[in-house]
C-alpha cells in the first residue's frame, strides 16, 4: 500500500511576546528603589486601599487611585524610560511598521497580590502594548498565563497533547522572577494565577500606545 507523503506545516499568525530579566544587571539598583517606592505608596494611598477593597481586589492596586506614578517618585520616571526603550525593541522584533512613531507609556499601576488572590482572563483594549515588571515573587505567588486568542471563537477544536510544542498550546505560563519584564500586544488575553504561597507578590503593570 502506497503511503501518502506528509505535507508541510505553514506557521501563520504567530503570537510573539517579549521577556527580559533585569535582576543582576545595571538596572538592579532601580529594582530596589522601585520596590521601596511601591511599598511606601501602598501604605500611604488610602484612596487606593479603599478602591481595592470595594473591587474585592485581594491586596492593593493603585489602578483606581493614582493617575501618574512618575510624579510621586523619580524611580517611576526611570522605569517609564526603560519600558519605552524595551517596547521599541519589541516592536522592531515584531517587524511592525511604526510609521515614524515610538511607543509611549501613558499609565502604570502598582499591584500587591495577597495569598489567595489572582486575576481572571482579560485584555487591555485601545492600547498597543501592555506588560508587567515583577519586583517581589515569593514561591507559589502565581504565574502569568497567556491565552490562545482563538479560544473565544467556540470551535470544536480538539485539545492539544500534554507534550505539545509550547507555541501550539492553549495556555502558556510564565513564571516570573524579581526583575522579569514581560511585554505583549494588548489584544492578547492573559490572567494572573492564584497566589498559593505565603508571601505577597509585588509588580507594576502598564500600557503603551503610539
Amino acid at each position: 500500500m502506497t503511503q501518502t507523503p506528509a505535507g508541510s506545516v505553514l506557521q501563520v499568525f504567530v503570537t510573539e511576546t517579549y521577556r527580559i530579566d533585569l535582576a543582576d544587571t545595571s538596572a538592579d539598583p532601580l529594582l530596589t528603589r522601585l520596590t521601596a517606592a511601591c511599598h511606601r505608596v501602598a501604605a500611604e494611598d488610602k484612596a487606593g486601599q479603599a478602591w481595592s477593597k470595594a473591587k474585592t481586589y485581594q491586596g492593593y492596586t493603585s489602578y483606581g487611585s493614582i493617575l501618574d506614578l512618575t510624579v510621586i517618585d523619580p524611580a517611576f520616571g526611570e522605569l517609564k524610560a526603560l519600558i519605552e526603550t524595551q517596547s521599541l525593541i519589541y516592536a522592531r522584533l515584531l517587524e511592525l511598521d511604526l510609521q515614524g512613531k515610538v511607543p509611549k507609556l501613558y499609565n502604570m499601576w502598582i499591584n500587591v497580590l495577597d495569598p489567595g488572590g489572582g486575576h481572571t482572563g482579560h485584555n487591555h483594549p485601545l492600547n498597543a502594548f501592555s506588560g508587567t515588571i515583577y519586583l517581589e515573587t515569593p514561591p507559589g505567588s502565581g504565574d502569568l498565563d497567556l491565552e490562545d486568542p482563538r479560544q473565544p471563537l467556540l470551535m470544536h477544536a480538539p485539545p492539544r497533547q500534554a507534550k505539545a510544542e509550547p507555541f501550539r498550546r492553549t495556555f502558556i505560563s510564565v513564571t516570573p522572577q524579581r526583575g522579569t519584564l514581560v511585554l505583549w500586544e494588548s489584544w492578547l488575553r492573559h490572567q494572573v494565577g492564584i497566589n498559593t504561597g505565603n508571601g505577597k507578590r509585588l509588580s507594576i503593570s502598564f500600557n503603551l500606545d503610539m
